[in-house]
């Protein structure tokens, strides 16, 4: 009798726990073949002149993998590394060890989901099916009380109905064991340079993040510790003193379950009592889905803009000068630099931060905040195409979330003039 595999196709789910995609895989196969591709794509440049994956992800990335990749060869097996293009590459893989089925988790942003299309047209040469699935949100789609196509696009009203209608499903367990496909050559990691960086590329910075599940479920416990900052009250005299959970490279990259951070929080609330900063999490959590299923919805129309596609292939010119003073944290803005120099040394900084960056960039500056979005993309260790260039868009006024207080100009004005009086919009 002919055995049932399947090939699991990892992108930005890089963990055991609560992955449905997986334990699946597990359930209804003989053996499975966990793959991971390092897409060249993901390591050039874009059209802006800036690169698709910059050095501080790229790390994390790696050390997330590699991570991954042990927790396998614990249960017995291993994780496939492919230097190349998904579509390119997985037509052989499918045929050499037999495969019936591919599972992977879709994803929302244009060249995932073009990837995605093309991956499907060569499987579907082999009479091969990709199943998709969905499996980084806090709320499934199919739980959601409406269907995508009627999702508010108004921020605040899709809090609400989620929030009284909807319910947090448990996390999936952790498996325990798990069948391979026997293989004899599983590939080898790829150094930095072999993605095109410098050999000794490693700003000093004051703050890291190491990449892997395991590392993330750490940060989640001590995060939750009796005495941390976490259970501190919000300071409200300085925006900048906000409290920062810093979770979002871990969820970025999938090494943390949006669930598996639900549940944890509410854990904590039932032992310590409600916080403010547990909201904050659960309130970025939603923010997260939101941005999510907006582009589920719309695509690139959730863009308010007619020429947005035109933007993106063929950029308009852009003030060099100021955008490169921006960029380096010359700006002569205190605020404004402190906060461009910490992304260019950690690859992360607060949402207040970004706020305030971008809010100088687009509405002081008078650069098109594509410029900046594109910018983002390649410095934050924690990017997210949904969050990243939605959240670019509603400081911009090119969001569809355009009638809540989702983003509060005045507010961001006022609080750089505190620091720069000269500022003006």
């Amino acid at each position: 009798m002919k055995l049932k595999k399947i090939l699991v196709w990892f992108r930005n789910d890089l963990r055991l726990h609560d992955n449905e995609m997986l334990v699946e895989a597990i359930a209804k196969s003989d053996a499975i073949l966990p793959v991971y591709f390092f897409d060249p794509r993901h390591f050039t440049f874009t059209t802006f002149d800036t690169l698709k994956t910059g050095v501080s992800r790229t790390r994390f990335l790696l050390e997330s993998i590699a991570a991954l990749r042990a927790q396998f060869i614990k249960l017995g097996g291993n994780l496939q590394i492919i230097v190349g293009k998904p579509e390119e590459q997985i037509s052989e893989l499918v045929a050499k060890f037999e495969i019936s089925e591919v599972y992977h988790h879709r994803e929302v942003g244009p060249e995932e989901t073009n990837i995605s299309a093309m991956v499907e047209d060569v499987l579907w040469k082999q009479q091969v099916n990709l199943k998709h699935f969905i499996g980084h949100t806090l709320y499934n789609k199919e739980d959601l009380p409406f269907p995508i196509k009627d999702i508010p696009d108004v921020f605040v009203q899709f809090k609400k109905k989620t929030e009284r209608d909807a319910i947090v499903k448990a996390c999936i367990e952790t498996p325990v064991s798990v069948s391979f496909i026997e293989n004899e050559d599983w590939g080898s990691m790829p150094e930095l340079t072999e993605l095109g960086f410098e050999t000794e590329v490693e700003p000093a910075a004051t703050l890291r993040f190491n990449g892997g599940e395991e590392a993330g479920l750490a940060h989640m416990v001590e995060l939750l510790a009796p005495g941390s900052d976490i259970y501190k009250k919000i300071s409200t005299k300085n925006n900048s003193e906000k409290f920062s959970a810093k979770l979002s490279p871990w969820l970025a990259s999938g090494c943390l379950s949006p669930r598996r951070v639900y549940w944890m929080i509410k854990e904590a609330e039932q032992q310590f009592g409600a916080n403010q900063n547990f909201n904050q999490i659960l309130l970025g959590l939603l923010y997260r889905d939101y941005y999510r299923f907006m582009f589920k919805k719309h695509g690139i129309k959730f863009f308010h803009e007619t020429d947005f596609e035109s933007q993106i292939q063929s950029p308009e010119q852009a003030d060099d000068y100021h955008l490169d003073q921006w960029k380096q944290g010359k700006t002569g803005h205190p605020v404004v630099d402190k906060y461009m120099q910490e992304l260019e040394s950690t690859g992360y900084i607060s949402h207040t931060g970004r706020l305030l960056v971008a809010t100088y960039l687009v509405h002081i500056l008078k650069v098109h905040w594509t410029n900046g979005a594109s910018y983002f993309e390649e410095k934050l260790v924690d990017y997210s195409a949904a969050s990243n260039w939605g959240n670019w868009a509603n400081v911009a006024g090119a969001g569809l979330d355009l009638k809540s207080k989702m983003f509060d100009l005045d507010k961001q004005i006022k609080t750089l003039e505190v620091d720069f009086p000269g500022v003006s919009a």
